[in-house]
């Protein structure tokens, strides 16, 4: 039987990692985008299962408690996680994609490290510094923390199984790495005990 990854992927904002991922589903069938859940109320136009599954936080608390969420964080008063079970249920038909912040990616790899964490980096300081004052959608203030949030995330580098530096004009090149990357980490040898098995039937 085909063993399918976990596989998360985190970058500071800016490096691209909605385009990027959005990018692999157009290429590949075999991964699905797992979704968290989260205490907050819905959004005007969110949906539940799409955007998040939504929860009291007793729920949410009461999954904590049971060991049933790889990852969880709290911000602002809310809980966000993801659910064990249904990312489980979903490995057995697909490779599943996790977009999570590097504090969720060192819970992931140490409850679950058969996980393939993957780092997406702008090309440079400069380079992140350009694309998010050139979104004109934050204040300079939210900008600046979020820079320097990512030099924060960039300490995290060496705990990453890969790093993918999403060039200017490189969103497909990124997204056929990460393709690659999955198809080279189902070939490992510890990965493919069934073929020694399949050898002597």
């Amino acid at each position: 039987m085909k063993q399918n990854l976990l596989v998360v992927i985190s970058g500071p904002a800016g490096s691209g990692k909605g385009t990027v991922i959005k990018k692999v589903f157009e290429k590949s069938d075999e991964f699905h985008l797992s979704v968290s859940a989260t205490t907050r109320l819905p959004r005007p136009g969110e949906k539940e299962g799409v955007n998040y599954f939504y929860m009291t936080r007793e729920q949410f608390e009461e999954l904590i408690k049971d060991g049933k969420v790889l990852e969880y964080t709290e911000y602002c008063g809310n809980y966000y996680g993801t659910p064990k079970e249904k990312v489980f249920e979903t490995l057995k038909e697909k490779n599943v994609l996790l977009e999570i912040e590097v504090e969720g990616a060192m819970q992931i790899k140490s409850r679950f490290p058969d996980a393939v964490l993957i780092l997406l980096l702008p090309p440079s300081y400069k380079e992140l510094r350009k694309r998010l004052y050139g979104r004109g959608t934050e204040t300079p203030e939210v900008i600046e923390k979020r820079l320097a949030h990512a030099e924060y995330e960039l300490g995290f580098m060496d705990k990453y199984d890969y790093v993918i530096v999403n060039k200017d004009g490189g969103i497909d090149e990124a997204a056929e790495d990460i393709i690659s990357i999955v198809k080279s980490e189902k070939k490992r040898a510890k990965r493919c005990t069934e073929v020694k098995d399949k050898f002597y039937e």
